[in-house]
């Protein structure tokens, strides 16, 4: 007998009932029982997002083993790899295994293909059998496992001319630069925080391509070692150290690099709580904040701007564009300086 699933997944959802897979605290991840609508991944690696691998490292004191026993414990109770703190998830690579019969007619996929899910792991049925590796410079788990991708997920194939954990740590925040196209326009002023990050990098580069030579892209990163990349990028106008958790000290400094105007296009990539007000702060009157990091709290920015008098717009990050996962990719194979350095990272 054929089973038949929704569209959205949310036939997996144990509880509670009645809400989507990415909210739901607990999924069906029974791989033996493969839905018409579904496909099943074999998969290799598993990318967590930043936002959820910075807290988990925190929790774990740093320990690689607690690390492993953490993610395995979250996806034994709740079916999937959702960080309870964060509320977000990543996303994984792996191998086509098995096509649901309504699927085979409406998919480009064939079983054997490589391919990269688009979704975030925090709505994705997971069962991990074992934890290979795990790289926490780069934010990525090698394991032995099955995942679900229901038919409303997207995914990519992987390029052929690319090391598969270069594709999976761009794919994995393909929707930031993406974003950062629709929203920068020519003569802007753009600040991008966290700069020297993998998406931070790739925001930087679409946004210094589009704002002109009478535009201007100021890069502002903790880590001096991510300062110290994003220099050899040259993706930036400016490159500075900024504590984006001292709300005061952006809006000073970047009053001063603009003489007073703020910035047009602000661009929040930072993995850490507590950096709404320095983006709020820092954007002139009218002006756009795009928070594509998954450590903030919309009610901080909703509110603090509000308590400030400011006036702006202020936009939730969407891991999802048109054409995202081919135009970071695209991005990747463009400039050499970039590709070179993620090589070196992710590979």
């Amino acid at each position: 007998m054929n089973l038949k699933g929704s569209k959205y997944g949310t036939h997996r959802v144990i509880e509670p009932k009645g809400v989507l897979p990415q909210p739901a605290t607990i999924v069906d991840n029974n791989m033996a029982k493969l839905y018409d609508n579904e496909l099943l991944i074999d998969v290799d690696v598993l990318n967590i997002d930043s936002a959820s691998f910075t807290q988990i490292k925190a929790q774990a004191n740093g320990d690689i083993n607690t690390v492993k026993s953490i993610i395995i414990d979250l996806v034994s109770k709740q079916g999937k790899m959702k960080n309870p703190v964060t509320g977000s998830g990543g996303m994984l690579i792996g191998t086509v295994e098995k096509i649901g019969g309504q699927l085979s007619n409406q998919t480009d996929l064939k079983i054997g293909d490589r391919i990269a899910t688009l979704v975030s792991l925090s709505l994705t049925p997971l069962s991990i059998d074992e934890i290979i590796d795990v790289k926490p410079e780069i934010d990525q788990v090698k394991i032995k496992g099955k995942a679900i991708l229901f038919e409303s997920g997207i995914y990519a194939k992987l390029p052929s001319d690319l090391p598969e954990t270069l594709s999976l740590a761009v794919l994995d925040v393909c929707g930031a630069p993406a974003q950062t196209e629709r929203l920068v326009k020519k003569d802007d002023t753009v600040v991008i925080l966290g700069a020297g990050g993998k998406s931070g990098i790739l925001c930087c580069a679409i946004a210094k391509q589009i704002v002109g030579t009478k535009g201007k892209v100021i890069g502002a990163d903790y880590s001096l070692e991510n300062i110290k990349r994003l220099k050899q990028t040259d993706v930036c106008d400016e490159v500075i150290q900024l504590n984006a958790t001292d709300a005061l000290a952006c809006f000073e400094t970047i009053e001063q690099l603009t003489k007073g105007q703020l910035a047009d296009v602000v661009i929040n990539n930072v993995n850490i709580p507590n950096t709404e007000m320095g983006s709020i702060l820092m954007c002139k009157e009218h002006g756009t904040v795009y928070f594509f990091s998954m450590a903030t709290s919309f009610t901080k920015a909703a509110l603090g701007a509000e308590g400030v008098g400011k006036d702006i717009n202020m936009l939730i990050g969407n891991g999802y564009a048109v054409g995202h996962a081919n135009m970071s990719i695209d991005l990747l194979r463009n400039n050499k300086k970039i590709r070179t350095l993620y090589e070196e990272l992710y590979t």
